[in-house]
């Protein structure tokens, strides 16, 4: 250790840091990021019927299309003396040869369906966007045509992240420059900590997707900007909590690199403990059901990794190497007078939870128990015109739709069976079409021994009456014995079994989180009761910060429920990085405690690292509050809750309940271990 901790400070180590972000740079633009296969099963939950009948579909000669549904409306009258002309159009633009359009029965509307490309979604939004091109080109004045369907929705989906990674990048890295020159009130100080993470954002986005192409691991569009984020977060706050430590040394140190040198062993095992926790945390993603969350696990797992490495391996040489000036014009000197930590403003909230500490603890508690009463109304399951910030046409085309056809034409439920026999697959049709809620069945003649029956549901996509008729058509095929192998899968199905199986992953991954976090914090402490107080406080936390964020979902947001998958992402998060303000808050505790005993060396630790703490968390609380940029209500959510969560942990948890706790229990919180 010490000879790392040499070479890392010694009087090279700026040529090392150099090197290293010179390196990181060549790395990313000589090796760029992985290309990412298209799967269409890669979003969808593994072993469920629905994703089960998509498999089978991706074996037609066609399985890399979907369908794009036209919907022409007339600005005013009927649609009906445009029929041919509208026919026309629809040859014209690819529809299927003899297709008719189909006019709605209240005259107002008609619809067509062309075949599109949708083997990647970047493919099927060029397609998509030359279609809706084409299509105002080609029709009648005072008429207006609209893309729906499946196709037209992907296509939209990718859309929203055409050029999203680059402007969360910049707004990313624009609120940590703000907050780091708030926090150092230096107008040089905070690029040296920007430099380092910008740069291990970038080698972390390079090496996670090589990484996951090498385990056959896929990701998705949101993956990247989730990660940038993490890394931004975590990367930032093992910067405060090293420079903090270096600049307190450099007033007892004449030479700077024994000052970082001390820093450096004294908050690496901090930041260390802190990696570790979220490596573990983030690993348990991959019993997801979800292909898509397991490369989100592997790649968050990744970025942590390259950002500890990135801030322990090259900060310390980056600042030793510039000296003490980098400060300015705040510049620490051997001698100078140090704010005592008796004299912080956290220590004075240290003394004043000392005075009543379980009035303090039972403060907290009801404070975060009223502010979890939320959890009470939480509703889930986001409809498809839900899920963007902004509504695309895809979804506006859908809601007009359905103003005119049965709701479900857009996306119609497939059941889909091996068979070559036409009249079997004419009869499955035929009865499921008097399922109570479908309006039409229609079958598909067997291609290369693969049959379809497309229904039409007449309910709102999402709402309990379309899940019911969905369940209706599964127990029918139960009931009757028809298609033994018969799987229902699109539409509704697909987002019933979807919200299946994140309510699976919330009942396995979440204990597997605690159970793993908690087993990292016994390790590190050696300790069992405080782990347990540490990851309980936690729990209670993410609690409130879901509590109340409905609240403000429903109440500000105006969204009507909270995405399935949204509770497990917020959860590990706020797990996995609210215990790393307990970690650093109690590693320093461990170490005051040895002179000073634990009831005093908890007051001595808020006072001395309160304030970079609460610079941390305020910065996290704000680096995930930038997932609201991308147009997706499920990563607004997530963004709120741990924005949420960051500052209760940090400002509330940490500073009152957790030390009213230690005051409380004193030598006994580190039971078995003993502290002297």
């Amino acid at each position: 250790m010490d000879r790392v901790v040499a070479l890392l400070t010694g009087r090279r180590s700026w040529v090392l840091a150099v090197l290293g972000l010179l390196l990181g740079g060549l790395l990313v633009g000589a090796v760029g990021q992985a290309e990412r296969d298209p799967d269409p099963l890669a979003t969808l939950p593994v072993g469920f019927e629905s994703t089960e009948g998509q498999a089978l579909l991706q074996e037609l000669p066609d399985e890399g299309s979907s369908a794009a549904i036209v919907l022409f409306t007339r600005d005013e009258g009927g649609i009906a003396q445009d029929l041919p002309r509208l026919g026309e159009v629809m040859a014209g633009v690819g529809g299927a040869e003899g297709a008719p359009v189909v006019p709605s029965e209240d005259g107002t509307a008609a619809l067509g369906v062309v075949t599109v490309d949708s083997a990647s979604a970047t493919v099927a939004a060029e397609t998509v966007a030359q279609l809706r091109s084409d299509l105002d080109a080609a029709v009648p004045e005072g008429v207006t045509a609209q893309v729906t369907g499946p196709a037209a929705i992907q296509a939209d989906l990718a859309s929203v992240f055409d050029g999203a990674d680059i402007t969360l990048l910049a707004v990313t890295a624009s609120v940590v420059a703000v907050l780091l020159i708030l926090t150092y009130r230096s107008p040089v100080l905070w690029i040296v900590p920007l430099a380092v993470v910008g740069v291990a954002d970038q080698v972390a986005a390079v090496a996670a997707t090589h990484v996951l192409c090498l385990a056959g691991v896929p990701w998705d569009e949101s993956t990247i900007g989730i990660l940038s984020v993490l890394v931004f977060g975590a990367g930032t706050n093992y910067a405060l909590l090293l420079i903090s430590r270096y600049r307190d040394e450099l007033r007892t140190h004449a030479s700077r690199h024994e000052a970082m040198a001390v820093a450096l062993r004294r908050a690496s095992e901090a930041i260390l403990a802190s990696a570790s926790t979220v490596v573990v945390g983030v690993l348990c993603l991959l019993l997801s059901v979800f292909p898509t969350t397991r490369g989100l696990g592997l790649a968050c797992a990744v970025g942590v990794v390259v950002a500890a490495i990135g801030v322990l391996g090259l900060l310390p040489g980056a600042l030793v190497g510039l000296g003490r000036w980098v400060f300015w014009p705040l510049v620490p000197r051997q001698g100078q007078a140090v704010l005592s930590e008796s004299r912080s403003v956290w220590r004075r909230v240290g003394d004043a939870v000392a005075k009543a500490p379980a009035a303090s603890i039972a403060a907290t508690l009801l404070l975060l128990a009223g502010m979890a009463f939320g959890l009470t109304q939480l509703r889930s399951g986001l409809a498809p015109e839900d899920q963007f910030l902004d509504t695309p046409e895809a979804i506006s085309a859908a809601e007009r739709l359905a103003e005119s056809f049965p709701a479900g034409t857009a996306d119609p439920l497939l059941v889909v069976t091996r068979s070559d026999d036409v009249a079997e697959v004419e009869r499955l049709a035929a009865t499921l079409g008097e399922v109570d809620g479908v309006t039409s069945a229609s079958a598909v003649p067997p291609v290369e021994g693969i049959a379809q029956v497309r229904l039409v549901l007449g309910a709102e996509p999402g709402s309990e009456a379309a899940v019911a008729t969905v369940e209706a058509v599964r127990a029918s095929l139960d009931d009757a014995d028809l298609a033994a192998d018969a799987y229902v899968t699109g539409g509704e199905a697909s987002a019933l079994d979807a919200d299946a199986g994140s309510v699976r992953d919330r009942w396995v991954v979440m204990p597997l989180i605690l159970v793993l976090v908690l087993g990292a914090l016994m390790l590190l402490l050696r300790s069992v009761l405080a782990p347990l107080i540490l990851v309980t406080s936690v729990v209670a936390t993410f609690a409130a910060a879901l509590g109340v964020s409905w609240w403000l979902f429903t109440g500000v947001f105006g969204f009507s429920a909270i995405d399935a998958s949204m509770p497990l992402l917020a959860f590990l998060f706020l797990v996995a990085l609210g215990v790393d303000y307990n970690i650093f808050l109690i590693t320093r505790t461990l170490e005051e405690a040895r002179g000073h005993g634990t009831r005093d060396g908890v007051l001595r630790a808020l006072g001395a690292t309160g304030g970079v703490i609460t610079s941390a968390g305020i910065l996290l609380a704000a680096v995930f509050a930038v997932l609201g940029v991308l147009p997706l209500v499920v990563l607004a959510q997530i963004g709120v809750v741990i924005c949420i969560g960051v500052l209760l942990d940090t400002l509330v948890v940490r500073t009152i309940l957790v030390p009213a706790i230690v005051r409380v229990l004193g030598e006994r919180f580190w039971w078995p271990r003993r502290v002297g």
